[in-house]
């Protein structure tokens, strides 16, 4: 299995996101992608860099780049990646890896996915749904650290989009679907997504929704009227919920 590790200056988490993937017990090769960081990512890097089949320390064109970059230099079967503040749960991958070869025809697998809020060290379930494509045309059902690629499918599609800063994954579950067909659920809880102040989805929710939006009316051809309401909530109050949480 191939597993691209994106990160930025998330040193502090990025020694859990890799000891979560080694310890899986599937074959793995993994390939951090690091954009330049200045903090403890590199000494990170360093400790890990026997078990790692590549890594790289320098500017890049971005998170969805340096993915695809991680993934083109893979040969596995299936594929992922791993943001650094994020990470799997035991015996996460095999279960998925289980799920994909009982499903040839699916281009995907996904599970359910825990939001973990660094601030209070609490946990969430994410709004993870068994798929449809009205369902997916209402939000993102999917969370991306749960998910595994066949790679055909991941090569048929050309990866994710770098020209989309927010919503890459989103867009990526359109095109495996629109040119593979549907994904297969699994009830397993399989990953940890880390909330913390620094995320990209919570500084830029307007950009995130402006992307949301365009995708879904590209893809699914209409924008659900539950978009136009819930854009305004997760932009204001959302962010005043945030600011008051954080400070």
């Amino acid at each position: 299995m191939t597993v691209a590790v994106p990160s930025y200056n998330q040193g502090r988490f990025l020694e859990q996101a890799l000891t979560s993937i080694f310890e899986q017990n599937v074959p793995v090769e993994v390939f951090v992608l690091d954009g330049g960081s200045t903090d403890n990512s590199l000494e990170v890097i360093s400790r890990w860099k026997d078990r790692l089949a590549g890594h790289r320390s320098h500017k890049d064109e971005g998170q969805a780049a340096s993915i695809n970059e991680g993934i083109g230099r893979g040969t596995a079967k299936y594929v992922c990646w791993l943001n650094s503040d994020d990470w799997f749960l035991p015996g996460a991958l095999s279960r998925l890896v289980e799920a994909a070869e009982a499903q040839p025809k699916a281009p995907m697998v996904y599970g359910r996915c825990w939001n973990h809020y660094e601030e209070t060290g609490s946990r969430k379930a994410v709004w993870v749904q068994p798929f449809s494509e009205r369902r997916l045309a209402l939000r993102c059902i999917i969370s991306q650290p749960a998910t595994l690629i066949r790679r055909t499918a991941w090569e048929r599609v050309g990866g994710v989009d770098p020209t989309l800063h927010m919503t890459m994954d989103y867009d990526l579950w359109w095109r495996l679907y629109k040119t593979s067909g549907a994904p297969h659920f699994i009830e397993d809880f399989v990953a940890v997504n880390r909330v913390h102040e620094a995320t990209k989805t919570a500084n830029n929710r307007r950009l995130h929704y402006r992307e949301a939006i365009y995708l879904v009316h590209r893809h699914h051809g209409s924008v659900p009227l539950k978009w136009w309401l819930a854009q305004p909530y997760a932009v204001w109050w959302k962010s005043l919920i945030r600011r008051i949480s954080f400070h």
